[in-house]
């Protein structure tokens, strides 16, 4: 017969506060979404932290997030990146911070260091200086509204270069 001679006991502290602690913790994800059967979205990060018991409850990816959008033949049609995002989920609401850069399906490039996104009411907007680089102009300005697939927007305080043909 063998047996331990002495036995180790191992202590680890109390969880004092288990809304600060991370259900989900996990490094390198990606992930696909699916709606009826048909693949419609990929997530990529490098960290992914689930706080179910923070108040609100959160989704945060502190290291950044990749999303892109599929068509029916799994072409992309539209991407998201961002250094930081953070996901309200009870009130479906996405902060996104840090060279936030989109791809809308009409290729047109939206670039700007903070935006938001309500799942609810499918709306997209910041506050902080926007970039949109279209085929032939590129457009600046301060604030930014628009449907979330971001067709179609309005940005609050205009600037840019716009060339007129004859």
């Amino acid at each position: 017969m063998l047996g331990c001679r002495h036995k180790k006991q191992f202590h680890t502290d109390a969880i004092s506060d288990r809304a600060a602690m991370p259900v989900l913790d996990v490094d390198t994800v990606s992930t696909l979404i699916s709606d009826s059967g048909i693949t419609r979205y990929r997530i990529s990060a490098d960290k992914w932290q689930i706080y179910d018991k923070a108040e609100p409850s959160y989704w945060l990816f502190p290291a950044g997030i990749y999303l892109e959008e599929f068509d029916e033949e799994l072409n992309v049609e539209a991407s998201l990146k961002a250094n930081y995002a953070k996901y309200l989920d009870q009130e479906e609401v996405w902060e996104l911070k840090g060279a936030v850069h989109a791809l809308n399906e009409e290729g047109e490039q939206f670039e700007t260091e903070q935006l938001f996104w309500n799942q609810k009411t499918e709306r997209v907007w910041s506050d902080s200086a926007i970039t949109i680089t279209r085929d032939k102009s590129v457009i600046m300005g301060i604030g930014f509204e628009s449907n979330q697939t971001m067709t179609q927007y309005t940005i609050l305080y205009p600037t840019g270069f716009f060339p007129l043909e004859e």
